[in-house]
Order: C-alpha cells, then structure tokens, then sequence
C-alpha cells in the first residue's frame, strides 16, 4: 500500500466518517477500485487508524459544546454519563448479537468466517446504503414538517439510539451518524443534542474497536517474524492517514452541522441512494 492510497483512503474517511454518509462503504469502494483488498487485517487496521484520527476531530470540534451540555454540573454530568452508558449497552447487546447470528448461523458453512468477510461485498453494502438513505431523507422530512421542539435526550431515546447503534455495527454502509443522529430527529430530539450525543458514542466507542483490530492483525500475523523495520512500515503510513483523516474529519463536522440546523438533512440521504445505485453498478461491473 503507498502513501498514495493512504492519502486517497483517509481523505475518504475522513470526511465520510463524519457526514452521514457511511464512511466504510466510501473507502471499501475506493479501496477496490485501487486494488486493494478491504477485508485484508492489514486493511482494517488502516481503517481502524483513520478512525482514530476522526474521534480526535470529533473531541475538538465538539469540545466547547460538550462541555455546556455535559459537564456543567456534577448533577448534569452523572445523568450524562448514565445515557450514554445506557446507549452503549443496547449498542453492545444488539451488535453483539448480530454479530454472533451471522458468523455462526449464515456463516454457519464457512468454519472460521468473519462479519468482515461478508461486507467487502458491494451488493451489501449497496443494500445497506440505501437503507440508510431512506432513513435519512424520513427524518429530515419530519423535522422539517414539525414545529421546533425543546425535547432532550432521556432514558427511552438513548435506549432506542444506541440500539439503532447496535445494527449499524456489523453493516458495512450504514452509516453510524446517520442512523443514530435520525434516530434522535425521529424521536422529536433537538438538531444540536441529537448530534452531540450521537458523535458522544462515538468516542466511546472507537476505542474498543481500535483494540479488537489489533488483535485481529497480531493475531493474523503471529506467525510472521515482524521486526522492527516492519513494524515501522506497518504503522508509519497508518499515523500519516489519521493526521489527514482529522483534518478532513474537521471539515466534514462543519458541514455537518451547517445542513443539519438549515433544514438539509435529508439531502444526506438522497446522496446515499445515489451512491448505493453506484456501488450496485461497481459490483455488476466485477469490482
């Protein structure tokens, strides 16, 4: 892999990661068509590192207003941090699950299989990104018919949102922003809360999933004798594309929230259905 497609893969993710696009459908796409193998450990350690490079654009680009909406009080903090909690755990039980009903129910055939084998192909990410579209362009619509509300975020929405969370995990394509921040427009959350808690999740979750593709890679190359310039080639590239994933992430937040408050939400989500119908082309073509 060169510096080249680094470049390309975390310019991609960066920005996709953060719009309600689907981040993974995005860069499996440009992965193949430079390539590539998406599914590779290799691969998905990069990914994991762009990642990485985006929750640290989300922390700065969120930080003043999470600390106004998080962290004002010790009373307002604690009852934060229980919603959170409650999303991730819904998050964790649903994506658990339906990673385990796959791998081991459709899988079943494929002793050793992996949920990463199946999302490097398009026809399901095709699927998946069209399923999401139609979820955005839902909520845009209805929030654009519905007159302003002042609801916040309780036990019943962080429950729901990280549920919602929970499906999109194992997805490829549907985009984990865009289901959960139209999951809060759904429930009559305010624009700019649905948002901050949404991306909240996020840094909660990203850390796991850095950890579990580490052990992915140790474990895929475990009987390789990696020394240190290896080591050195393996993660050298990998830390350049989080540095440009963030800065692209940075850009892609402002716009984000620009359309989000102007009423464009559901623009997203026409996007996404464009899209799938291109990566539906792609895979007829033999990508």
């Amino acid at each position: 892999m060169t510096i080249f497609n680094i470049s390309i893969l975390a310019l991609i993710q960066g920005a996709a990661e953060l719009l309600p696009v689907s981040s993974s459908a995005h860069v499996i796409v440009a992965a193949k068509l430079m390539g590539l193998d998406p599914t590779s450990p290799e691969m998905t350690f990069l990914l994991v590192m762009l990642h990485t490079g985006t929750m640290f654009a989300v922390i700065f680009f969120f930080w003043k207003s999470w600390m106004k909406s998080f962290f004002s009080s010790m009373k307002v903090f604690a009852e934060s941090v229980k919603l959170i909690a409650i999303a991730t755990l819904f998050t964790g039980l649903v994506g658990l699950s339906l990673k385990y009903f796959i791998e081991r129910v459709v899988l079943k055939e494929s002793p050793g299989a992996e949920i990463e084998d199946i999302f490097g192909n398009l026809d399901w990410i095709a699927l998946a990104l069209s399923s999401v579209g139609i979820f955005i362009i839902f909520s845009g619509l209805i929030t654009r018919r519905k007159a302003a509300t002042d609801k916040i975020i309780g036990i019943k929405e962080s429950t729901w949102i990280g549920m919602v969370q929970g499906i999109c995990l194992p997805f490829r394509g549907f985009s984990r922003s865009g289901a959960t921040i139209s999951t809060g427009l759904v429930l009559g959350v305010i624009k700019q809360k649905a948002e901050e808690f949404s991306f909240a999740l996020a840094v909660v979750l990203t850390p796991p999933v850095i950890l579990r593709e580490v052990m992915r890679l140790v474990k895929e190359q475990k009987n390789a004798a990696l020394d240190m310039a290896a080591m050195t080639a393996l993660f050298s590239p990998a830390i350049f594309g989080m540095l440009m994933s963030f800065v692209s992430g940075m850009l892609a937040l402002k716009l984000l929230s620009r359309w989000l408050e102007n009423g464009k939400w559901h623009y997203f989500g026409v996007y996404c259905l464009c899209f799938s119908v291109l990566v539906f082309v792609l895979h007829k073509l033999g990508y």
